[in-house]
C-alpha cells in the first residue's frame, strides 16, 4: 500500500503520480487530503483499490476499466463518466451526470445525487452497467437510457418525491427500480410501470445487499418496502420523428 497526500498538489501532478505507482505493480493507493482534484482513477486498468479521503473533483473514474475506488466522502459531478468496468463506492451524496454513457461496472451512492443521473447508459451483451443510489435524485433521473439498471431507494427521503421531474426522459432501454413508489406526473412520457418478477427480484436483491454490505445497512429494512419497476415502452420512441 502507497499513501499520497494530496494536499495542495495540482491534480495533474497528482494523477501522474498515480498512474506511476500503478505502473510500477502497486494495488492499493489511499489518498488523502484530496480536495477537488479531478481525473482520479481515469483509464486505470485492472486490479487494483484507491481509497480517496476528501471530496475528489469532476470525472472520477472516467473510462475506468477495472479498478475499485472508495470515495470516504461525497463525490462531484460526472463519476463513472464512460465507464467499462470496476465500481466506484461514494459515502456521502454526489452531483449531476453520475453514470454518463456509462458501458460496465457499478456505482453505489450512500446519499443523493443530483441531475441527469445514468443518462445515456448503455450495455453490450454481458457487459451490463449498474448504479445504485440510497437517497433521491434530482431531475432527469434515467435520461435518455439505452442499457443497464438503476436502483433508487430514496431512503430518508421524509415523503418527500424520490426523484424530481422527468423520470427515465428519453428512456429507450434498460430497467430502473424505485423503492415505493414515484407520481406518474414526475414520469416522463417514454417509460411505464411495472410489477417486479422472479428475475428483477434476484436481481434487484444482489445489488441491495451489495449496497448494505458497503454501507452497513439494514437489508430486510429496506427490502420491506415495495419496488417498481421502470421500463420504456419503445425501443425507438422518436422514430417517427426521423426519415427512412
Amino acid at each position: 500500500m502507497t499513501e499520497i497526500d494530496a494536499t495542495d498538489v495540482q491534480y495533474r501532478d497528482l494523477n501522474e503520480r498515480i498512474h506511476k505507482l500503478v505502473d510500477n505493480g502497486e494495488k492499493h493507493i489511499v489518498l488523502r487530503n484530496v480536495c477537488g482534484q479531478k481525473f482520479i482513477g481515469d483509464a486505470l486498468k485492472g486490479n487494483l483499490k484507491i481509497d480517496v479521503y476528501g471530496i475528489p473533483g469532476n470525472d472520477l473514474a472516467t473510462f475506468m476499466n477495472g479498478p475499485e475506488i472508495e470515495v470516504h466522502s461525497n463525490g462531484q459531478d460526472s463519476i463513472g463518466n464512460t465507464m467499462n468496468a470496476g465500481k466506484v463506492i461514494v459515502h456521502g451524496h454526489a452531483g449531476d451526470v453520475i453514470g454518463y454513457a456509462m458501458r460496465g461496472g457499478k456505482i453505489f451512492i450512500k446519499g443523493d445525487v443530483g441531475y441527469r443521473v445514468g443518462i445515456h447508459m448503455k450495455s453490450y451483451k454481458d457487459n451490463i452497467p449498474y448504479i445504485v443510489i440510497g437517497g433521491c435524485a434530482s431531475n432527469f433521473f434515467g435520461e435518455y437510457m439505452a442499457g443497464g439498471v438503476m436502483v433508487l431507494l430514496g431512503i430518508g427521503n421524509d415523503g418527500q418525491p424520490v426523484a424530481g421531474d422527468y423520470v427515465g426522459a428519453g428512456m429507450h432501454g434498460g430497467i430502473i427500480y424505485v423503492r415505493g413508489d414515484i407520481d406518474d406526473r414526475y414520469l416522463g412520457r417514454e417509460v411505464k410501470k411495472l410489477e417486479l418478477d422472479e428475475d428483477d427480484l434476484k436481481r434487484l436483491s444482489g445489488l441491495v445487499k451489495e449496497y448494505c454490505q458497503h454501507f452497513g445497512c439494514d437489508y430486510d429494512e429496506i427490502m420491506a418496502k415495495k419496488f417498481i419497476k421502470l421500463a420504456p415502452k419503445s425501443h425507438r420512441p422518436y422514430g417517427n420523428l426521423y426519415a427512412h
